[in-house]
């Protein structure tokens, strides 16, 4: 899919299931290879992204069995049988670890590798090479890890397995990505490694690690892990991704009209910042059918068409939404007044620099957008205008755009569609099945 052309046509409503969260199916691969005995992985994510995670497991030895399962208009499920083998059951690669374009894959399997008896290079395609990782390599060198990269930090990356030692390290950046790498490798020490965030960034590994038995503390921004643990496996169902629910979310705020009903969805405390933005701007969201499944906090959501206001967002929430900014920029762009987005620079170094991009993108479309250092000013309108945009190989700027799209006046394009496939390959018929007519126009080259 290289192209895709929508339109309004209508409200949006019906019942949809978004698909399983990303970053739970990457977390539920890796502590299922390295736990010891058969781990059943329901719901897991077939999208590219967690599939790089899955090939790369296999490369190093694990027996993972794949049952895909076809769900009406739900992008491809799985469920994974995954015999793992322990913290030192893998087995030297006979080839380069090809990453694709997932910097969840590369900066956490070099904790696991960090710890291991050999050696291993990962590399990824021209957008993952352009990634920093020197916000890995730093803590866990100090670990003992011996890691080579290109200059500046980026990949390739070739780490030599060693002996590590634990360290309380002080992340200059609230990092799920950092944290989970420093708790991985300090799996492989003997003694207490902690990591200290400025900031609450998801805690998927943490929740995930306690269930399957390994001795973990939590006190506030602070997270330590006891090492050489054996992990027990998991059993566990995969929850419906937030940031996929995001962009439906969005849309049936935006479209007038709309009430959608978004069911089995992840509303993790550290995942929900996109929902309580929404509700400051003035958001007509009811969380229904709270519980818990696997660990994890999930609902329904049912959403109606509103009248957003401006805000200032900044702090904590973004943090909580960090993935969600591009939709968050439609909703200001819609909504009434001026919308202010700080303490977003690490959007600089995502699949593009999320801040520069939406604010082009958003400029096609007649929306006034100030470029900050760390964000975006947004005066919001009634009405925007079509355009063909470019999705910069970014697959949340394409969704979040395609969204934009349906509530122009008139047709807008979005070029390069195809990246939207890293994270949600059933985008496209899902939205169709919420547009009461259906999309105007749908191109696949």
């Amino acid at each position: 899919m290289s192209r895709i052309s929508i339109k309004y046509q209508g409200p949006l409503c019906g019942e949809i299931t978004p698909s399983p969260d990303k970053s739970i199916s990457h977390r539920a691969i890796m502590l299922s290879s390295i736990a010891k005995g058969k781990s059943i992985v329901r719901n897991f994510l077939r999208a590219e992204d967690p599939l790089s995670t899955l090939g790369a497991f296999r490369q190093m030895g694990i027996d993972i069995k794949d049952r895909i399962q076809e769900s009406g208009v739900r992008s491809q499920e799985s469920e994974l049988v995954i015999h793992g083998r322990g913290l030192t059951g893998l087995t030297e690669p006979g080839n380069v670890i090809d990453c694709g374009n997932s910097g969840t894959t590369m900066r956490l399997l070099c904790g696991v590798l960090a710890g291991q008896t050999f050696s291993t290079t990962l590399t990824g395609d021209a957008s993952l090479r352009t990634r920093p990782m020197q916000r890995i390599i730093r803590p866990l060198t100090e670990m003992g890890a011996v890691i080579e990269s290109e200059k500046g930090g980026y990949p390739p990356l070739r780490i030599r397995g060693s002996k590590l030692k634990p360290i309380t390290y002080k992340s200059p950046l609230a990092s799920a990505q950092v944290k989970s790498a420093i708790m991985l490798a300090g799996l492989y020490c003997h003694g207490i490694t902690t990591v200290i965030e400025p900031g609450k960034s998801r805690d998927h590994t943490e929740r995930m690690l306690k269930a399957m038995g390994a001795d973990i503390d939590i006190k506030n921004l602070e997270v330590s892990i006891k090492g050489r643990a054996t992990l027990n496996p998991l059993d566990m169902t995969v929850p419906g991704d937030i940031s996929s629910a995001a962009f439906f979310i969005v849309a049936g705020l935006l479209v007038p009209h709309s009430e959608i009903l978004i069911k089995n969805t992840g509303i993790n405390p550290t995942r929900t910042g996109l929902i309580d933005i929404l509700e400051m701007m003035g958001a007509d969201i009811r969380l229904e059918n709270q519980r818990v499944v696997s660990g994890e906090a999930v609902a329904d959501l049912n959403v109606k068409h509103s009248r957003l206001k401006g805000i200032d967002i900044g702090g904590d929430l973004v943090l909580r939404a960090i993935d969600e900014f591009p939709v968050v920029c439609i909703a200001a762009a819609k909504a009434e007044g001026t919308t202010k987005i700080t303490g977003a620079r690490e959007l600089r170094v995502k699949e593009s620099d999320r801040i520069a991009t939406m604010a082009a993108e958003l400029r096609k479309m007649n929306v006034n957008v100030k470029e900050l250092t760390d964000g975006l000013i947004i005066e919001g309108r009634e009405k925007l205008q079509p355009a063909v945009i470019q999705s910069h190989g970014d697959h949340r700027v394409a969704m979040s755009m395609a969204i934009a799209g349906l509530t122009a006046e008139g047709e807008t394009t979005i070029e390069d569609a195809g990246c939207i496939d890293t994270s949600f390959p059933g985008f496209i018929k899902m939205l169709e099945s919420v547009v009461e007519f259906g999309l105007e126009k749908r191109t696949i080259k």
